[in-house]
């Protein structure tokens, strides 16, 4: 939009030459300032592009949104950046940091959702425990101590570290790729990074959405008043499903175009990736059963990939693009689910450490004492919790929606638009 915060602002502009193509194939990009710049670098007269509106939104009210117009006078000018036709490609080389930054921005929101959540959880007396329902002299509780809060928090808790192990992720796998000495390094990292964006922008905020969502429940009826900050959160969240793409283009992104990449070969660097966390998660008792789940689904997944590649060289093509979105879904939970036992791996070591050092080593009602005593072996308590946790209850589930989709239902392209009607 406009402001007045710097002497001039500069616009990146899509736009089509007259002439050229239709479609993608046919735009261009052009720089357009707000006031053109002189030869020497100093501030010339206004290009004629002005502020038309200012809309009115539903979230992030802080940061204005504005209708821009140019050259309602004729008198626009724009530089072209780059070659002509060329505008779709130079845009992408911004979207890989925007759209890692917009499941930051979805990440933060949540975290913010969840810690309001819990601590408000924790001051909120009301009913007694369900297992002194029948006792007339029981207490009211804070509700934290009752199972369907705790549910929804760890539920809550499990998603928000594990986007935030997502994204962390993503981040080093753009690192290594900058720092590989050789090409095949270059490109593996390079790869790796290229396949989760799409992830880490629509997962990331379509799973934020939910944890904002389920804060609100937390806090009852509170939650929906604006005296209290989660209502906002939720409104603030929304914008992060839908911009740099909506998250429906993410998922044909990753479907239509990143899957394939390479013949598959980035797809076979993130099995490969997580099966060495498999294979080093194994060697604790606690997390076996969580383990056993986490490759049933990756297994699931890598069946699912192939079964859609093979579709879309076929007349059933369309069964992958309907799908694309429940799909985006699925790779996501394996992803998390992975680096969430990756994170409980090293909790496991760090705790066994803690546990000899205080001599509650083999103690169940030791360890408990130490938990609440504790801050640091709480915390690594909560990770191993939070992988369990979404290993047993999201993970579980992955072979089941892998087979559901592998029905191949065409209902929603058959279905003609008029019996779309209420």
């Amino acid at each position: 939009g406009d402001h007045d915060l710097c002497p001039n602002i500069i616009h990146p502009v899509l736009a089509r030459i007259e002439g050229d193509p239709p479609g993608t194939r046919g735009i261009s990009i052009f720089l357009v300032p707000k006031y053109r710049v002189n030869d020497d670098g100093s501030i010339g007269e206004f290009n004629d592009v002005r502020t038309g509106n200012i809309e009115h939104k539903m979230g992030i009210k802080g940061s204005a949104t504005c209708t821009l117009n140019f050259g309602d006078d004729g008198k626009c000018i724009g530089e072209l950046l780059g070659k002509e036709r060329t505008g779709m490609a130079i845009m992408f080389l911004m979207m890989n940091d925007a759209r890692l930054e917009v499941g930051v921005q979805a990440l933060g929101v949540a975290t913010a959702a969840y810690e309001h959540a819990v601590a408000y959880a924790k001051e909120r007396i009301q009913g007694v425990a369900i297992w002194d329902m029948k006792n007339p002299d029981a207490k009211p509780i804070p509700i934290i101590q009752h199972p369907d809060i705790k549910r929804t928090l760890l539920w809550m808790k499990a998603h928000v570290e594990g986007i935030r192990a997502l994204l962390y992720y993503t981040a080093y796998c753009f690192d290594m790729a900058a720092v590989s000495e050789t090409k095949t390094d270059k490109a593996k990292w390079h790869g790796l990074a290229e396949l989760l964006i799409p992830i880490c922008k629509a997962y990331s905020s379509d799973k934020a959405m939910l944890v904002c969502s389920k804060a609100i429940d937390v806090y009852g009826g509170y939650g929906y008043c604006s005296e209290y900050p989660v209502e906002q959160y939720l409104r603030d969240c929304k914008i992060t499903t839908i911009y740099e793409g909506t998250n429906a283009i993410q998922a044909l992104d990753l479907v239509g175009r990143k899957l394939a990449q390479r013949r598959g070969e980035f797809m076979m660097s993130l099995y490969s990736e997580i099966y060495s966390i498999i294979t080093r998660s194994k060697g604790f008792e606690d997390l076996t059963v969580p383990c056993n789940y986490l490759e049933e689904a990756l297994k699931a997944v890598s069946d699912l990939t192939t079964h859609f590649y093979r579709l879309s060289r076929g007349a059933s093509f369309l069964i992958p693009v309907l799908n694309a979105s429940p799909y985006l879904e699925l790779f996501g939970d394996i992803a998390v689910g992975s680096l969430l036992m990756q994170a409980a791996t090293i909790a496991n070591e760090k705790l066994n450490v803690l546990y000899v050092e205080n001599e509650a080593k083999g103690s169940k009602a030791k360890q408990r004492s130490l938990i609440r005593e504790n801050r640091e072996v709480a915390f690594y308590h909560g990770k191993i919790a939070a992988a369990k946790f979404f290993a047993l209850n999201v993970l579980s589930t992955v072979k089941a929606r892998c087979d559901a989709i592998k029905i191949g239902d065409r209902t929603p392209i058959e279905m003609p638009e008029e019996s779309f009607t209420i």
